[in-house]
């Protein structure tokens, strides 16, 4: 009969400690999300219904719903999607199957690094200064989407770069040896199996775009209007200043109400991710390798 060594009987030890140490780490993330969602449910719960969802603030936004801060964000998201994604896939295209290691390429790395980490509020001040007055696009939907497309074009860049890179050269040079050119090869081969991780860089997209406040504070995003916006050049309300007003500039506002207003910002939220996510997970499932 085997009988372990020392050494084996200590090692597995050790990874029991490990596994042990790295589930209750896991554990304390997951925790706090918990402890968020929970509170925002008990406490903000009892007022989300239909009436909540799909009429306007009312008595000083004291009361009444939600529905044009909810259609704004929806605006806001989707057109600033429509901005960042394209651009940012093509840079990332570029950086990835195009360009060469040189000055100019680590110049945009350096740029796009840098510009991940400028705060929300320098992204503020510079689309007050780009497209609200040198445009002339002036407070709008446009100028306060085209803000967050620029502040979260560095997430896409950086998930589809990665995903574009994780792909097998060997798919690549199978396509050559076919005498499929370049492009041809990265439309038909390269894209298709790197979609998967694109859709992650927009999922963490989607979750911040709707979350911010400064960027559409200065660009596009109304204190109260008690009617929709028409088009994008017109302004708007969005769930995350309209969080903020209530909670801080409103006063006698109902306690249910901020938390409602969050909770609601939080389930669209994650209803987008969800949605990315099954589409992601279905298309990892047909891939070969």
């Amino acid at each position: 009969m085997f009988n372990e060594s020392s050494l084996n009987i200590k090692n597995k030890k050790v990874q029991r400690l490990f596994n042990i140490l790295f589930m209750l780490m896991t554990v304390l993330l997951i925790i706090p999300v918990l402890i968020i969602l929970v509170t925002l449910i008990y406490k903000g719960g009892g007022i989300i219904s239909l009436e909540f969802l799909f009429t306007d603030p009312v008595n000083g936004m004291t009361a009444g719903g939600i529905f044009p801060a909810l259609i704004g964000t929806i605006w806001l998201v989707a057109l600033a999607l429509l901005i960042s994604v394209p651009l940012g896939v093509c840079a990332a295209i570029y950086l990835s199957e195009y360009a060469q290691d040189n000055w100019f390429t680590r110049i945009i790395n350096l740029a796009i690094i840098n510009l991940a980490g400028v705060p929300s509020i320098v992204h503020a001040l510079f689309g007050v200064g780009a497209f609200v007055i040198f445009f002339g696009f002036g407070t709008s939907i446009l100028a306060a989407s085209l803000t967050l497309a620029i502040m979260t074009l560095p997430v896409v860049i950086v998930s589809t770069r990665e995903s574009l890179q994780a792909v097998p050269i060997a798919f690549r040079e199978a396509c050559w040896n076919m005498g499929a050119t370049r492009w041809q090869t990265i439309r038909r081969v390269v894209l298709p199996n790197a979609v998967s991780g694109i859709l992650t860089g927009i999922i963490l997209e989607v979750s911040r775009t709707a979350g911010e406040t400064a960027p559409i504070m200065f660009t596009g995003a109304a204190f109260f209007l008690p009617y929709l916006p028409q088009g994008i050049f017109d302004q708007t309300m969005a769930l995350s200043l309209h969080l903020f007003v209530i909670s801080t500039q409103v006063p006698n506002v109902p306690e249910a109400l901020p938390y409602g207003v969050a909770l609601v910002l939080i389930a669209m939220v994650l209803l987008m991710n969800s949605v990315s996510i099954a589409f992601r997970m279905h298309l990892r499932g047909k891939k070969k390798w």
